[in-house]
């Protein structure tokens, strides 16, 4: 139920049939120097496909937006980024576009966790429209299934490299995956406190976690641990939006 695989013909069709659109958006950053800077993509195209299959007819997957908002991590080579008020007028077009042929539903599957900020926003500005506005993360709506990771882990870590080991290992170079922070006690004070999860809010560089812009010890995982975080968000994923489109 790829959209950019149909014909304008089978397009016009799904609008009656496969109600719902999802949208997959990642980023083109770091992940470290063992695993591809369109790790966040991929993973945001797996799950989509992934729940997709699951809604069985009812939803059509667009192509991916493969760039996302990504400043904290610029000080890393081959990154690029949105500014956030781009990305969010990137998708607004986007439904706009798919709304002229009928669609109203529509389900963010966002891979960057950079991006939660403007797809929050963009979540209020819907809520006085004539459509359904919905967007999810992927690590964090399994976080109760990630075990066994060092005190410190997220971006390039345990989790993140575990499911690309399951999507796409080709794009895992598993003898330069290195650790990265792992304990509270390794990062400076403005990185501590940018991690804190209540009270004031911090932002900071990626570079000021640790110099390769890694969060925990991606040696450890493996395809079957990606497997589970995969495929459960895809079930979670999916039950949510089959009781929307139940609604």
């Amino acid at each position: 139920m790829r959209l950019a695989e149909m014909t304008t013909d089978q397009a016009a069709a799904a609008v009656r049939t496969a109600p719902l659109v999802i949208i997959p958006v990642g980023a083109q950053e770091q992940h470290g120097g063992g695993m591809a800077m369109s790790t966040d993509t991929v993973r945001a195209i797996g799950v989509a496909d992934r729940v997709a299959e699951r809604l069985a007819g009812r939803a059509v997957v667009a192509p991916a937006v493969p760039y996302g908002v990504s400043p904290h991590h610029l000080a890393f080579a081959g990154t690029m980024s949105l500014a956030p008020a781009t990305f969010m007028q990137v998708l607004r077009d986007l439904i706009a576009s798919l709304r002229a042929h009928g669609w109203k539903q529509f389900l963010i599957v966002t891979g960057h966790g950079g991006n939660n900020a403007a797809l929050s926003v963009l979540a209020q500005e819907y809520l006085r429209e004539d459509l359904t506005f919905t967007w999810t993360p992927l690590t964090e709506i399994v976080a109760d299934l990630i075990s066994g990771v060092s005190e410190v882990h997220g971006h390039a870590g345990e989790a993140e490299t575990a499911q690309m080991l399951y999507l796409a290992p080709e794009l895992v170079q598993a003898d330069r995956l290195e650790p990265g922070a792992t304990t509270l006690d390794e990062l400076s004070v403005p990185a501590r406190l940018a991690r804190r999860g209540r009270g004031p809010r911090l932002s900071v560089g990626f570079d000021e976690y640790h110099k390769r812009g890694v969060l925990g010890d991606p040696r450890t995982a493996t395809a079957e641990d990606g497997r589970l975080l995969i495929e459960t968000a895809a079930d979670r994923i999916a039950a949510f939006a089959d009781e929307l489109l139940s609604a």
